[in-house]
């Protein structure tokens, strides 16, 4: 059954047309990062034989897979895999839940949400060098940054926290040339 519910699933979505709102609705899961990109390991039979339910909408497999195993009483390696995901992603994925309800079922940003590097006093810093200094090279910042704090930027970090660096003045130009 497993083998033909997985040769069903993958006749239906090379050969049968998608729906054409079908698009607009990849479009608009994308636009808000909840498109699956492993929509094709989806084998869940709910997923495969019925319309509701899309594959390819990230929060509705994440929820779908928590139910069956607390609603169901399915074992969780089974449901992961039959949801397209590892027993680690299942358990991250209840986390959020617990942790933050639905919402939290989105993939959130990875890194730092914000510039952690470019603290107060380093921007103050940066701001009256370049004040003193207007066409003061961004590279030259960045070392006396690293001398003066002991911190590591990268130059776009400091063109990011400054804005851009004013233009040289103009060369005079000849009369009549």
């Amino acid at each position: 059954m497993y083998i033909t519910i997985i040769t069903f699933a993958a006749f239906r979505r090379l050969l049968l047309p998608a729906h054409p709102a079908a698009a607009e609705k990849h479009a608009a899961l994308r636009a808000v990062g909840a498109l699956n990109p492993h929509a094709d390991a989806v084998t869940d039979p709910a997923f495969v034989s019925h319309p509701f339910f899309d594959p390819h909408d990230l929060v509705q497999v994440k929820y779908e897979m928590l139910r069956r195993v607390h609603a169901d009483g399915h074992p969780i390696t089974q449901a992961a895999a039959a949801f397209g995901f590892s027993r680690p992603a299942f358990y991250a994925a209840q986390a959020a839940l617990a942790r933050g309800g639905l919402p939290a079922l989105l993939p959130q940003r990875r890194g730092p949400r914000r510039r952690h590097k470019l603290r107060p006093e380093v921007l103050a810093f940066l701001r009256q060098a370049r004040a003193d200094e207007p066409l003061v090279p961004t590279r030259e910042l960045v070392e006396r940054v690293q001398a003066r704090f002991g911190v590591a930027l990268h130059p776009r970090t400091i063109e990011r926290g400054l804005g851009p660096r004013p233009n040289p003045p103009l060369r005079p130009t000849r009369p009549g040339t």
